[in-house]
């Protein structure tokens, strides 16, 4: 990667808002070099906690649709099809995924699915044409089933 010159004009302060791709290889490089104190900090430590929630809102998304998932296959048995057990199968690789790089997220899958769970249900309500009263009132499933890919009701 080319060495960015303290005061490089195709680096102006401003292109954060100007152009993020360029902000960001910038600040990589600040962070390489270890030039800390021409870092923009309150850029750089936002775009931090931004990632950290994107792979939260990731996580409860999947198990959202994996929990939808899951309530058609056991409250629609016949109409289970290759589509309902791909998506399951989609939902827990992209999960595993998301727990192999950020190990720590593993302990809030089952928090995740509890709060995930009442709006599966009302989805399911949606697409299956039962009534919310069908499904179980609190999510039934453990982090093992959520997660065993094998694992259909």
């Amino acid at each position: 990667m080319t060495r960015i010159a303290p005061d490089d004009p195709t680096h102006p302060p401003d292109a954060y808002e100007r152009d993020f791709a360029l902000w960001i290889a910038h600040q990589a490089e600040l962070l390489r070099a270890r030039r800390f104190e021409q870092l923009d900090l309150d850029n750089l430590i936002e775009e931090i906690e931004t990632v950290g929630r994107s792979q939260r809102h990731e996580l409860r998304s999947r198990l959202e649709q994996l929990l939808l998932h899951l309530l058609k296959c056991q409250f629609q048995p016949a109409r289970k099809s290759g589509s309902w057990l791909g998506t399951l199968y989609e939902q827990r690789t992209r999960i595993a995924a998301i727990v192999k790089d950020s190990p720590s997220l593993r302990r809030v899958i089952v928090q995740f699915a509890n709060e995930a769970y009442p709006h599966a249900v009302r989805l399911a309500g949606y697409e299956t044409g039962l009534p919310p009263s069908t499904f179980p009132a609190a999510n039934p499933y453990s982090r093992d089933q959520l997660l065993d890919v094998d694992f259909v009701p």
